[in-house]
């Protein structure tokens, strides 16, 4: 019997303890963001009133369809996300849990975290006017581009930055248009060669396109099982790796052939 009594009192104590740093740990201040899917917007048309694409010293052409680039929200880098909030994260389809880090890679404050975004944007516009003219072979005309979106930051815009741009001056290159009247949606970064990078959230990103009345979304090639974990129904994926492809695969699509999937 005093060596039941003893082995008890030992489990009573360890229950205590294990009780103790849950009721810390659910109300601890965790290490992760919480993101949902964010807006999308149309870059061949405007955003707050105002063109997103503007193109001066060329002539461009009037499009049809859309190219809508894809955002997520997450709680914000002051923000306190507690054990309840990640268990409540890895149920909900709507929402992901992600390690903070990877949301806010740089700055420790809200105002640290926009300036970084802004740069990164501005960095991103600059390189996907590049890419574009580039691809076209119109970089030494003269042409100015100017890109515009509000309240964005980022470089994920990059790919359909530089779609727009293609699709305003060129369009399929047969008269018609890039997109085939069709709304379509994608992410990806852009170097101003046209390799198109990773990016973070697809899967809430892809949630947001079929929302915003997307049918095609643009991966980045090496997200592809990524972008297919609760991909929803009726939204086809196409994977690409360069400016190029994007390009072939949307030209390939308006004309009712096949194109790459994930």
């Amino acid at each position: 019997m005093p060596a039941v009594s003893r082995r008890a009192r030992t489990l009573a104590v360890c229950a205590a303890l294990v009780a103790s740093l849950l009721a810390v740990a659910a109300f601890a201040p965790l290490p992760f963001a919480v993101a949902a899917p964010g807006d999308t917007v149309n870059v061949l048309g405007d955003d707050k009133g105002r063109p997103v694409i503007t193109i001066s010293g060329a002539t461009t052409r009037k499009t049809s369809g859309q190219l809508r680039m894809t955002t997520i929200v997450a709680t914000g880098p002051d923000a306190t996300v507690r054990l309840g909030d990640v268990i409540d994260g890895w149920f909900d389809t709507d929402r992901a849990v992600m390690p903070r880090d990877s949301v806010y890679p740089v700055g420790d404050t809200t105002k640290e975290i926009e300036k970084h975004n802004a740069e990164e944007m501005k960095e991103s516009q600059d390189d996907a006017a590049s890419a574009a003219l580039r691809y076209l072979r119109r970089s030494d005309e003269g042409i100015d581009v100017s890109l515009r979106l509000a309240d964005v930051g980022g470089p994920s815009a990059g790919l359909l930055f530089s779609l727009g741009i293609v699709d305003k001056l060129d369009g399929d290159g047969r008269g018609g248009d890039l997109t085939g009247g069709r709304v379509i949606a994608g992410t990806g970064t852009i170097e101003p060669d046209g390799t198109v990078g990773r990016v973070g959230g697809v899967p809430l990103k892809t949630l947001a396109a079929k929302r915003d009345g997307a049918t095609v979304f643009l991966v980045p090639k090496g997200e592809c099982s990524e972008a297919q974990e609760g991909l929803p129904k009726g939204l086809q994926l196409i994977p690409v790796t360069k400016l190029k492809d994007a390009v072939s695969s949307l030209r390939a699509l308006a004309s009712g052939k096949k194109v790459p999937s994930c």
